[in-house]
């Protein structure tokens, strides 16, 4: 379970799994090589987007661990989930190394039995939780927001809460990514509907919520002025504001973020522990965290700095929206039927 102590106060295939699924974990434990570094295979699976795994974690892991042979398979958190269920059912789990956005699916594969408890050499400036037994280790932070286009919202249609989103001003104008797709869209539906009630969702469907597949689609048509508000990932904000100096701001709610401490974890049926587990090391180090803020995500280290653009993730915990991860592990299907049967219907 969830670590209380240091636990953020907040706190998503199209693949189908015979192209992807994997013979067996891993490519065998072996000894470290001649270089000092650890060989063989590990296959991560992780719901990072695919230009950062191959611009950036791609060539770093390369540097850092030349004998380790990383292979790396990408999609949605919900995706990966689906996937993950089918390797279990055939006993053939082919992830090493797994890397979603959805705490509450940790506790649910350590329940089941299925994680290495592992506790990382460098985990002494971690600042967020972690799991007790180490099964897990915070590995990033997805920081879930509200964004709007300056250049198509007058100045007091700006957004300053998430109730803002209720606003007949913003009557059809707004969006969120579906939680039936999302992880972090999961997360967020069960932290509002903890903060603010059901009824809240109720008033966004009122007030012409859309629900688009994921957080690309979003930010898309809030450029085009489909939307003027809408809840999305900052990172997908972050991104367009400095690559492509888009217009888009982040509005931080004034009844708090949510912030979703995102793991990182090894598979029990792994063949290659200790490549495995020296992966875990380099994402937890400067180096690693660095490649998550260059991704524009927030680290979970207090010696690396926040990515460019955003606050300090020191001035956006005292306020955060507090996520009941055993309840989103626990009801899961209960929080995205109501969602479905009131928003979607």
């Amino acid at each position: 379970m969830f670590s209380n102590k240091k636990l953020l106060g907040a706190a998503a295939l199209t693949m189908t799994l015979s192209a992807a699924l994997m013979t067996g974990c891993g490519g065998g434990d072996k000894a470290p090589s001649g270089k000092g570094g650890p060989e063989g295979k590990v296959m991560v699976y992780t719901s990072m987007y695919p230009d950062i795994i191959d611009s950036m974690c791609k060539p770093d892991v390369k540097k850092a661990l030349p004998e380790l042979d990383v292979t790396w398979f990408q999609g949605g958190t919900e995706k990966i989930k689906t996937k993950i269920a089918g390797e279990i059912k055939a006993d053939k789990i082919g992830a090493d190394v797994l890397m979603v956005a959805d705490p509450s699916y940790y506790i649910y594969l350590k329940q089941k039995g299925l994680l290495l408890d592992y506790k990382s050499k460098n985990m002494d400036h971690v600042v967020t939780g972690s799991d007790k037994d180490g099964a897990w280790s915070p590995v990033r932070i997805n920081n879930m927001i509200i964004a709007y286009n300056a250049d198509k919202v007058s100045k007091d249609e700006i957004p300053t809460s998430w109730e803002d989103l209720t606003d007949p001003k913003y009557k059809g104008k707004i969006a969120m990514p579906n939680p039936m797709l999302s992880g972090t869209a999961y997360v967020a539906v069960g932290a509002l509907a903890d903060k603010l009630g059901w009824d809240y969702f109720k008033r966004l469907k009122d007030n012409g919520l859309r629900v688009e597949e994921g957080n690309s689609a979003i930010q898309n048509k809030l450029l085009t002025g489909e939307y003027k508000a809408a809840i999305i990932l900052e990172e997908n904000i972050l991104k367009l504001q400095e690559t492509k100096h888009e217009p888009l701001k982040v509005c931080y709610p004034k009844e708090g973020c949510i912030l979703i401490n995102s793991p990182i974890g090894i598979m029990k049926a792994t063949k290659n522990p200790t490549g495995a587990k020296a992966l875990v090391d380099w994402w937890l180090s400067p180096a690693g965290q660095k490649a998550v803020t260059a991704g524009w995500m927030h680290s979970v280290r207090d010696d690396v700095e926040p990515p460019h653009g955003a606050p300090a993730l020191k001035t956006l915990l005292p306020n955060a929206i507090k996520v009941d991860w055993d309840k989103l592990a626990k009801d899961e299907s209960e929080i995205k039927e109501k969602f479905r049967t009131i928003v979607m219907e």
